[in-house]
């Protein structure tokens, strides 16, 4: 079954009205703030944010903090209208269904269903900093502003807590996992001094080949399925395809070729935005080392408990997979560029959490 198949007529008109009314939809949330909080400060507990470039591993670690009970998140039956999760819910719930899951489209074994954990932030980023999104990147986040945005996140991720505490009464904490939070680790961390951010990365040659494969399989799959396409940009999902939209860390872009289907592009891409983490983020991330932690995940699963900030967390080993190798030809990269990712990876390690 194709992506496109799995939506209904109803399905496809329901998401293109959410994607068209962000304005709209931000008044709407306001109303429901007014009556879901009754003029109560919103109560955020030490939200989690797992953020790094695709393919990193970030999927895995969000389901481990979801299935440990006490982080709340996102799930597929937010959608489409995202800004007011209380009252979708609360509609949408008249024609609950359930859903068996499948293998997601990056074709990498993750099996997710309706009720999977999932980020769908993007659509929020994208509707208080429209400015941001320039026609083929994504600028540099500032540091500071977006007070109307830090208010409006405040009392969104207390409402996804609050929801999930309904059928899970420990679900007190918000995590996401959103590839873009990866340029505003700044902004979160001043607007939200009590977050945890952790920031996985794997070794820097395989990670970029497997960004290539997915880039080219999105690819192929815009061609032929146009509503995939129209779904991904809409969620701000600009990682892969045709609406690929990198973000340009401190100008890297002018100095490195955009032919996004060679290596050479991801390596770069890699390199400018760990490489930005480590300047401008030490001590602000949780540095992970997701191929150690497939290597040993018992304590892969400590170093994330103490990233996070909880006593335990855990998981059934067999979910834990090394990422597929690739072992990619670099015979037409840049020396260079391959030493400066492999010293980017090793300062990476150095500064991890540590999997021991």
């Amino acid at each position: 079954m194709s992506f496109e198949d799995r939506y209904s007529f109803v399905d496809k008109v329901l998401h293109r009205l959410a994607f068209a009314t962000p304005k709209l939809q931000i008044d709407f949330a306001g109303m429901e703030d007014e009556r879901f909080f009754k003029g109560a400060a919103p109560v955020v507990d030490r939200p989690v944010f797992i953020t790094a470039m695709p393919r990193a591993g970030t999927t895995l670690l969000l389901n481990v903090l979801s299935e440990s009970g006490v982080f709340a998140t996102h799930t597929y039956r937010d959608m489409p209208f995202l800004f007011t999760p209380v009252g979708w819910r609360g509609f949408s719930g008249r024609f609950r269904r359930e859903d068996t899951p499948r293998e997601r489209a990056h074709g990498d074994g993750m099996m997710v269903s309706i009720d999977s954990p999932e980020a769908f932030e993007e659509m929020l980023w994208k509707a208080f900093w429209p400015g941001q999104y320039q026609a083929d990147h994504i600028a540099s986040w500032p540091s500071d502003g977006g007070d109307a945005f830090r208010d409006f996140f405040s009392r969104h991720m207390a409402k996804i807590a609050a929801l999930a505490g309904q059928g899970r009464p420990r679900a007190r904490r918000y995590a996401s996992k959103n590839n873009f939070n990866i340029a505003r680790i700044g902004w979160l961390r001043r607007a939200y001094r009590d977050a945890r951010i952790i920031v996985p990365f794997r070794e820097p040659i395989e990670h970029a080949a497997s960004l290539l494969r997915q880039h080219v399989r999105f690819l192929e799959m815009h061609k032929t399925d146009a509503f995939m396409r129209e779904y991904m940009m809409g969620i701000g999902h600009f990682d892969f395809g045709a609406g690929l939209k990198p973000i340009d860390f401190d100008g890297w872009r002018a100095g490195a070729s955009q032919d996004a289907t060679t290596l050479g592009f991801w390596l770069a891409y890699w390199r400018a935005a760990y490489g930005h983490c480590l300047r401008e983020n030490a001590g602000e991330a949780a540095f992970f080392d997701y191929d150690a932690f497939c290597a040993a995940p018992q304590a892969g699963l400590s170093a994330l408990a103490r990233a996070a900030d909880e006593p335990s967390l855990a998981l059934a080993l067999s979910e834990i997979r090394a990422p597929r190798l690739h072992e990619p030809d670099v015979s037409s990269v840049d020396a260079a560029l391959l030493q400066a990712c492999a010293d980017v990876h090793a300062r990476l390690k150095a500064a991890g959490v540590g999997v021991r």
